[in-house]
């Protein structure tokens, strides 16, 4: 088997390609996002743009989390309100919102001051998806990565929005427990789920592509089981993932007239 890696890796990334090696899957670091002419390969570890034109070619399937699948979870397993809405509507906010792309990186995930703060219509289509969120503060935030409906590997990943890795508390791999036993059917049998501690109560922060998430203290080689189930070969996707295969996404980019 063969994993295929985008041309810039992160110490993550490099840890999963290590531990690919240490089991005997070959890596292949493209430079380009071109694919090779013959190129073969099974699985994939890469950012949503370099999935969205290598995965096709490769016969590749990422599987990801639906864009609302934040909104549709009850408050008390978020802590605050989240709506997925139009970028045209969010323009309409007049107040601080966290603000992100569903599954890609778009539109940069951070704290906007209102709607004006978002790139604009003259740049973005109007009907690019943009998840809202209420402004929370997490005191501990955890990533766990999920399979076959078991917290596989898990680490902290960040305290009080600031960079702090270490290993998972019991407390929140059981919140991730929790979260599968009531939810895990509205997720692929692959993923990545990042949860946080914010006044003193356990939350969920958002879904992520395991195939496009670091993995930061987790056991490099749990975390790439999660991977590789997460974007492996598209004839071996079973009937249940088939609904969470990544469809090619592009930012919705609004026509430039030239003027003279």
């Amino acid at each position: 088997m063969t994993l295929v890696l985008p041309p810039r890796l992160t110490a993550s990334a490099q840890s999963l390609r290590d531990a690919a090696h240490r089991r005997g899957l070959r890596s292949v670091q493209l430079r380009t996002f071109e694919v090779p002419a013959g190129m073969h390969a099974d699985h994939l570890h890469a950012g949503p743009s370099f999935a969205d034109v290598v995965a096709p070619l490769l016969g590749i399937a990422p599987l990801e989390a639906e864009p609302g699948w934040l909104t549709r979870l009850p408050r008390e397993l978020t802590r605050r309100e989240i709506t997925l809405v139009a970028i045209g509507e969010a323009y309409e906010l007049r107040r601080p919102a966290f603000i992100k792309s569903p599954n890609d990186k778009n539109i940069p995930a951070m704290i906007y001051t209102d709607g004006t703060r978002l790139p604009g219509p003259d740049a973005v289509d109007r009907r690019t998806p943009v998840l809202v969120s209420d402004i929370v503060d997490f005191a501990a935030e955890y990533r766990l990565h999920l399979l076959d409906g078991v917290v596989y590997a898990g680490s902290q990943y960040a305290e009080h929005g600031r960079l702090h890795l270490g290993p998972p508390s019991a407390d929140a791999l059981a919140f991730g427990t929790d979260i599968l036993a009531g939810y895990g059917h509205t997720l692929p049998s692959a993923i990545v789920v990042d949860v946080g501690l914010t006044d003193g109560h356990w939350a969920v922060i958002e879904a992520n592509a395991a195939w496009a998430s670091g993995a930061h203290r987790a056991d490099p080689d749990l975390a790439l089981d999660v991977v590789l189930r997460a974007a492996g070969p598209t004839i071996s996707v079973s009937a249940r993932d088939r609904q969470f295969i990544r469809q090619p996404q592009r930012l919705q980019l609004v026509p430039r007239t030239s003027s003279v």
